[in-house]
């Protein structure tokens, strides 16, 4: 923690507030998200199709309007796209809340997830823009902020529904208010670097998509997306395999070790990795980590339940935890390494809009690599060979770090030129 509070004093006001803003988003986000399919389907006594419904259109709302959020935050400036995107959440929040007919459900899932599309590639090009040289260590102690409030999300959002649900929403929706009055008064203007060739947002887009360094990219880190996932669907599903009556818990012990790997180890995963490795290869390796993080999954097949012996419920958890550790490692250190890429691949113009388009890629690979690993799920569960599950991660991993390695080895992923800029004002 030491480190941590030195790394952070070390960055200017507005990059401390940006990190300190994402905590707090992180929290107000897991405090409700978690526990709003139990309050569809329990509280209000709705159909598992609408359930599904009402998730679906956050996640595709976010997912889809990303690049548009993006571009906004190039065109309009960081700040009001990040303020609008926190005031969207505020009533989106609140109306989940205090709503339960399905079309107002529905209108207050669509403005969550495309409140997170305006505010997050805002976020991240901002803080790319206002860290300059130093966007690899920014982002290290960005994502422990980031890890932080997902932790501490669930445990708040946990505490509160003994409440009820409205008092979640509520305090939610008032996290986000907050936020947006201290942005209004304390967060600077900054405005993205425009293309080298003015023009409209279709020349944008044109400018982004044509950017081959950057397509290629996307495309071969999509991959370390879908296995980063698996700590919300195949880590929880083996919980509750070995682990039946009991799976709940241990699934929250797993987001528990994946929140302290980020929280505790990002700040020196990163200054190692650095020190030793170029960012492509810090990048290769850490997607081979989190492949091979499904290995000790293979060591046998066993169950424990209340009345089993600690030899038994170490045996059975050991592999799980070992698997979520080096999940946490790789992913740690991947994502500061990604992010200053993707401003390098951009030539730091257009970043948002990069960012945008970054993350609906790899939200749509999440989405297909979902299917895909329940579909293997499955198919494993009636043959009789759940560890095709575990060899289907371990080899999306290899692919995709031999994707990045490769393309790093044969010249394809070259950086553009960066503009210089003026430095920050503390």
């Amino acid at each position: 923690m030491k480190t941590l509070s030195m790394q952070f004093r070390s960055f200017n006001g507005c990059i401390r507030l940006l990190m300190v803003q994402q905590f707090t988003i992180n929290t107000a986000f897991y405090m409700l998200m978690p526990y709003l399919a139990v309050h569809l389907a329990d509280g209000l006594d709705m159909a598992a199709w609408a359930v599904g419904l009402v998730l679906g259109v956050r996640n595709f709302t976010q997912q889809g309007m990303f690049l548009i959020g993006g571009t906004l935050a190039d065109r309009l400036g960081y700040k009001p796209v990040i303020i609008a995107g926190c005031v969207l959440r505020t009533f989106g929040f609140s109306l989940l809340g205090f709503v339960d007919s399905l079309p107002a459900l529905v209108a207050a899932s669509a403005a969550t997830g495309f409140a997170g599309a305006l505010f997050n590639p805002a976020v991240r090009a901002y803080l790319a823009q206002e860290s300059g040289e130093r966007r690899v260590d920014a982002f290290a102690a960005f994502n422990v902020f980031y890890q932080a409030g997902m932790f501490v999300g669930p445990l708040a959002g946990l505490a509160l529904l003994a409440a009820d649900f409205r008092m979640v929403c509520s305090v939610a929706a008032a996290l986000f208010l907050a936020l947006t009055v201290i942005q209004l008064r304390m967060l600077p203007d900054r405005k993205g670097i425009p293309a080298v060739e003015p023009g409209g947002v279709l020349a944008d887009w044109r400018t982004v998509v044509g950017n081959r360094p950057f397509l290629l990219f996307s495309a071969a880190m999509i991959g370390s997306y879908v296995l980063s996932f698996q700590v919300y669907l195949a880590l929880p599903l083996q919980a509750q395999r070995v682990a039946p009556g009991s799976g709940d818990a241990v699934t929250t012990a797993l987001f528990a070790i994946s929140a302290a790997v980020a929280v505790t180890g990002q700040l020196k995963i990163t200054a190692w990795a650095r020190a030793r490795w170029t960012s492509q290869r810090a990048i290769t390796y850490g997607i081979a980590i989190m492949g091979g993080a499904f290995l000790p999954l293979l060591i046998g097949e066993g169950t424990a339940t209340g009345r089993s012996g600690l030899i038994d419920w170490t045996t059975v958890l050991a592999p799980l935890f070992a698997a979520v550790t080096l999940l946490g490692l790789g992913t740690a250190v991947v994502y500061p390494f990604e992010m200053d890429t993707v401003v390098s691949f951009a030539g730091g113009r257009l970043a948002a809009t990069h960012y945008g388009l970054y993350n609906t890629i790899s939200g749509l690979g999440i989405t297909l690599g979902n299917l895909t690993t329940g579909a293997v799920w499955d198919a494993a569960e009636r043959m009789g060979h759940p560890e095709l599950t575990w060899w289907m991660l371990v080899a999306t991993g290899a692919l995709c770090a031999g994707c990045v390695g490769l393309l790093a080895r044969s010249g394809r992923l070259t950086a553009r030129p960066e503009p210089e800029l003026a430095p920050a004002a503390p």
